[in-house]
């Protein structure tokens, strides 16, 4: 792990500052030089379909980019905004706690790319995608 990269308690604070992340009730598993994880404390607000039980794509979509998003966190010490996101859905993702695996691709001074794999209870991929981050410092 680079000195840059934050600990597991740190990005989890960082995580925790944002309503939306904290509804989605994120909890860091694992920050190294690889990447980080991250797991999503399934809730029922999540079902689109109520007779088959499956989760929203737009709850997965969000668990990828926030997952990439905090991939680039862990080594800038902030999140950024997203510019671009692309997600591809594999299979339906039922009731229960989601675990994403995130690593950044490209880290520039302008623009960053991130990659997140999204994973049921089971271990099944059930979405992933790529996010380009503005990752130029804020102005002050």
């Amino acid at each position: 792990m680079s000195a840059e990269t934050l600990s597991s308690e740190a990005l989890q604070q960082l995580l925790d500052r944002g309503p939306f992340n904290r509804w989605l009730s994120f909890t860091v598993l694992k920050v190294d030089a690889d990447g980080i994880e991250l797991k999503a404390a399934w809730r029922d607000e999540w079902v689109v379909n109520v007779e088959r039980r499956y989760t929203h794509g737009g709850i997965l979509a969000a668990i990828v980019d926030v997952a990439a998003d905090y991939a680039i966190a862990a080594q800038l010490g902030r999140p950024v905004p997203t510019i671009d996101i692309r997600v591809d859905y594999h299979k339906a993702a039922m009731p229960g706690d989601l675990t994403a695996r995130a690593r950044v691709v490209r880290m520039g001074s302008q623009y960053s790319t991130a990659e997140a794999h999204v994973y049921d209870q089971d271990g099944a991929l059930v979405a992933s995608g790529r996010g380009t981050y503005f990752t130029a410092s804020p102005k002050a």
